[in-house]
Order: C-alpha cells, then sequence, then structure tokens
C-alpha cells in the first residue's frame, strides 16, 4: 500500500518534470555556461506531403542542396530591444544583408539562455508564423500559382531544440531550435502542387521518407539528388 501511494504521488513529479524539461534544460545552461557566449539559431520547417511525396527546395546558401521549405524566425523592433536588454548580439557567421537581416541568429550570454528562450516562448517580438518564407520560396519565385495560395492553412507540430553542443564552424556552444508546421492544402492547392510535380521544375524535387533519411541516396541509382541533414525533422 505504501508502494503504491509513492509510486501515486511520484507520477504528477515526473509528469511535470517532463512538460517543464526544457525551461530545467535551459536553466540549468545558464548557470552551468553563465560566463560563456552561446550562438542560438531558431528556424521553422514546412512538411509539404502529397501523394506520399515531400516537397523539397533547392537551397538559397547551398544551391546543390534541396531542404524544406522554411528559414530562420525573425525579430521585430520590439523583441530587438528586448534582445539588446540581455546584452544578445548579432551573429558573426552569416554576412549582414538584406536577406539575414533581423534573422534570430544570435550570440547569447550564457546566463542569459533562461531569459532568451522565456521571451522567445511568449512569442512577443519575433515572427510567428511560417507564412514569409512559404511566400518567399514558392510563390515569389513563381514555383506555385499566387491565385491559388492567398493563404495557407497548417498546424504546429512540434519543436525541436537540439542539445548544447561545441561547434567547430561556429568555434562556440551552439543551441538550434527548429519548429515543424505542416501544410492543410486546400483542394485547388493540393491540385496545385499535383501539378507541380507532374510538370517538374529545376528548384523542387519530390521525395520519399526513406530517400531524405539516406541524404537523397536510392538503391541501385546514382546519387543524383543530395538532401540536407535537417530534412529528417519534417517526417
Amino acid at each position: 500500500m505504501t508502494a503504491g501511494l509513492g509510486v501515486g504521488l511520484l507520477i504528477p513529479v515526473v509528469d511535470e518534470i517532463a512538460q517543464n524539461w526544457g525551461n530545467i534544460r535551459h536553466l540549468w545552461y545558464s548557470l552551468r555556461y553563465r560566463n560563456r557566449p552561446i550562438r542560438v539559431s531558431t528556424s521553422y520547417l514546412f512538411k509539404i506531403y502529397v501523394d506520399g511525396r515531400y516537397l523539397l527546395v533547392r537551397g538559397s546558401r547551398y544551391p546543390n542542396q534541396f531542404q524544406p521549405v522554411g528559414g530562420v524566425h525573425k525579430v521585430t523592433p520590439q523583441g530587438n530591444s528586448i534582445l539588446s536588454g540581455m546584452g544578445v548580439t548579432d551573429d558573426n557567421l552569416v554576412p549582414l544583408d538584406a536577406v539575414s537581416y533581423g534573422d534570430i541568429r544570435v550570440r547569447v550570454p550564457g546566463k542569459k539562455i533562461f531569459s532568451f528562450f522565456r521571451w522567445f516562448d511568449t512569442r512577443t517580438g519575433r515572427e510567428d508564423s511560417p507564412w514569409r518564407e512559404f511566400q518567399e520560396e514558392l510563390l515569389a519565385t513563381g514555383i506555385l500559382p499566387q491565385d491559388k495560395f492567398p493563404h495557407i492553412m497548417h498546424n504546429y507540430l512540434r519543436r525541436e531544440a537540439d542539445p548544447i553542443r561545441y561547434s567547430d564552424w561556429a568555434d562556440s556552444l551552439e543551441i538550434l531550435v527548429r519548429d515543424i508546421y505542416e501544410l492543410v492544402p486546400s483542394q485547388e492547392q493540393e491540385a496545385a502542387f499535383r501539378q507541380l510535380a507532374s510538370a517538374g521544375h529545376p528548384d523542387v524535387v519530390w521525395v520519399t521518407s526513406q530517400q531524405i533519411k539516406r541524404r537523397g541516396a536510392v538503391s541501385g541509382q546514382p546519387h543524383t539528388v543530395e538532401v540536407s541533414a535537417h530534412s529528417k525533422a519534417v517526417l
């Protein structure tokens, strides 16, 4: 009876820890790495799945590679003010230009990691919709007809946050975060996707889940499509 009571009391505690694990982890980072800068990059990706295949687009920075529609979150002037107050600075790995301006690809003082992610979770002062990248990558480029996509519906699936790690490329500790959305097309929009798949486009590929897992490789065939590693996030 005592054991049963103990288990009954433990379950809510474990459940609470599981639900708040991300916050607990970020609090630990703030304590452990309080005197070290940490590179943080947050992004969102679109799962676009029609007739058993996933749509991937040619990367802008890596044109030989295909990846899900999506990109780095943008911050608003209001958000910039909040981040400046935390001592957050722009990342210096990607040149600051018209495309990258406002990206949440930043350097955060270690002691402010918990505060940074508390702000990020409020969605205040930052981009909170995947529409911009969808419009820029598929509509403004003419890959899809704009008249069929005056708006889009989507489901928010989950967030993937990598554990902190040292990045040789960034020469610092790094945390990568991805929000995953699933497009919910109308019947007319599904028809537009099928027409795109039938006609083909040099900046788009349609691949299976197995191809994504194998970075584009197909057994017994030449490796002609290079799929990004982070494409696995939409599976």
